[in-house]
């Protein structure tokens, strides 16, 4: 079963706590962070607690529009993206893992919301997760 982290209120998810709860992950979350925030993605992180899930999320933005949450859990870190049915098109058009894709067609809609998670634990995964970033970024 998946234990999802940082669910402590008053425990700031810092550089030194997502370190100790990442353990080997750690290094892939911090290149991957490195990533969004420099050069053409210029995102900027916001960690929040949020009550209603009792944990620390962190929310990814460009602007005033948010382009996927992150979670952390047990082993990985968890990227989520919310799309809508205009989005489908584009996404079936991106040269990304089939995978992501098929789990990606399995996911419960949540109201008009179709959900995208993909769970980071190898360096391969990536450069799919960076082009989904690019793609929800500069659409419209």
């Amino acid at each position: 079963m998946e234990v999802q982290l940082l669910r402590e209120q008053n425990i700031f998810p810092s550089e030194e706590v997502l370190k100790n709860v990442l353990g080997q992950v750690y290094a892939l979350w911090a290149e991957f962070e490195t990533q969004i925030i420099q050069g053409e993605f210029a995102l900027t992180p916001e960690w929040n607690y949020y009550n209603d899930g009792k944990s620390w999320l962190c929310k990814v933005c460009h602007k005033k529009k948010t382009v996927f949450w992150l979670s952390v859990w047990e082993g990985h870190f968890r990227i989520t993206f919310f799309f809508t049915e205009k989005h489908l098109e584009g996404i079936s058009e991106l040269n990304i893992s089939e995978q992501i894709k098929e789990d990606f067609c399995r996911m419960k809609p949540i109201g008009k919301l179709l959900p995208m998670m993909i769970n980071i634990d190898k360096q391969s995964q990536l450069a799919d997760v960076l082009k989904i970033v690019k793609f929800k970024k500069e659409w419209k």
